[in-house]
């Protein structure tokens, strides 16, 4: 594979200064995890790189993934009076999303462990993190699936953004204050998440269907819940954070433009992406929910990998992804007939999105890994100068 150096030499120059900051301040994490993690940490090698774990963990989402996308491909599987997915693919789903967490939770554990920590890991634990959004909530989505008793494919298509724009967040958050605050929200719901898969497996997703509380049926706790975290807990902790850093004078940007700035790629990218299933002329997302959800998912981890290289190295953020571009001109040629075959425009699109992530992150980590004098899947020393 041809690679490019996509990071600049004034970013190399921040990576080097680079020091890592955080503040986890979530009870189950810091009161029941950490101490979980502490322990899980002590049975792996000391030769194990921290990346490959992290890289593990990832890989246990994408074959959730794939394997719910052989069941139940367009979300209508747990609908009734159709070929329900097996109760053994929940149980493997709760398995690996319980797997892939705890390994996102142990692989700065063992970095540390091992001294190996450097700003590559932490590039490469985040960056995984932000296209890891995409999968899990899409597997999840086919607990309910889009039936009568379901969510709609647009419904989940915003839930999608409210998730992606939460993940975001924290990310804007270091940008403008150099800490990155880790959301509450996330190891609740993975810990959630994983109950949910076991608990369908012994239930049977027709128990979904029915009435909970005060006549409200399952899914609407499900979009509730989700929305509700996002704009009572991470929007608002978020916003605090940063009107703190404002009110001591220790913000890293004074212009409110430039305090913005990382929002406008991912704002575009809602709104082209947005424009495509508001105006489809053969409604794209009904026909092909599962590759839409994942061409945006995977559009958006390229914007969020850009941000995180610029809050990383303490250099200014891109106004614009270059991918924007091209995805402007699929949207019109789409939305306009000019192209009458949607379905085959939009693989052709994700797939394009998908290889240029892949080749983005692939020469990210190695121009890394030379720079740093180091190997991202091993803990040997390069014999490079």
């Amino acid at each position: 594979m041809a690679l490019y150096e996509y990071v600049t030499q004034d970013q190399l120059a921040g990576f080097d200064k680079y020091k890592y900051s955080a503040v986890d301040s979530n009870p189950l994490s810091v009161y029941v995890m950490h101490p979980f993690w502490n322990f899980v940490v002590k049975f792996l090698p000391t030769w194990l790189a921290p990346n490959l774990i992290t890289f593990t963990g990832f890989m246990f989402l994408v074959l959730n993934f794939l394997m719910l996308a052989s069941f139940d491909f367009d979300f209508t599987a747990s609908a009734a009076g159709h070929n329900h997915v097996p109760s053994w693919v929940w149980v493997a789903a709760g398995i690996f999303n319980f797997l892939a967490y705890t390994l996102d939770g142990v692989d700065g554990k063992q970095a540390r462990r091992t001294n190996s920590s450097t700003p590559l890991g932490e590039l490469f634990d985040h960056g995984l993190d932000s296209w890891a959004c995409i999968f899990f909530v899409a597997t999840v989505y086919s607990i309910f699936g889009r039936g009568e008793s379901g969510v709609g494919v647009a419904t989940l298509y915003y839930i999608l953004w409210v998730v992606l724009f939460s993940f975001i967040l924290s990310h804007w958050e270091k940008y403008n204050t150099g800490i990155l605050f880790l959301p509450w929200g996330y190891d609740i719901s993975q810990v959630t998440i994983s109950l949910v898969y076991m608990v369908t497996a012994v239930v049977g997703v027709e128990t979904w269907y029915q009435p909970a509380l005060f006549h409200f049926l399952y899914r609407d706790f499900f979009t509730f819940m989700i929305i509700a975290c996002s704009f009572t807990v991470t929007l608002p902790m978020s916003l605090y954070n940063v009107l703190k850093g404002y009110r001591s004078n220790t913000l890293k940007h004074s212009s409110l433009y430039e305090a913005f700035l990382p929002f406008l790629s991912p704002v575009l990218l809602f709104t082209l992406s947005t424009s495509w299933v508001v105006f489809s002329p053969s409604n794209i997302l009904e026909l092909q929910p599962r590759i839409y959800y994942l061409m945006v998912g995977t559009a958006f981890a390229n914007v969020t990998c850009k941000l995180i290289v610029c809050q990383m190295s303490n250099t200014r953020c891109q106004p614009l992804s270059w991918m924007l571009l091209p995805m402007a001109v699929v949207v019109v040629l789409a939305v306009t007939g000019v192209v009458a075959n949607e379905t085959l425009l939009l693989y052709l699109w994700t797939a394009v999105v998908i290889l240029s992530h892949i080749h983005y992150g692939v020469s990210v980590v190695q121009q890394l890994s030379n720079h740093f004098n180091i190997f991202a899947f091993s803990l040997k020393k390069s014999n490079s100068d």
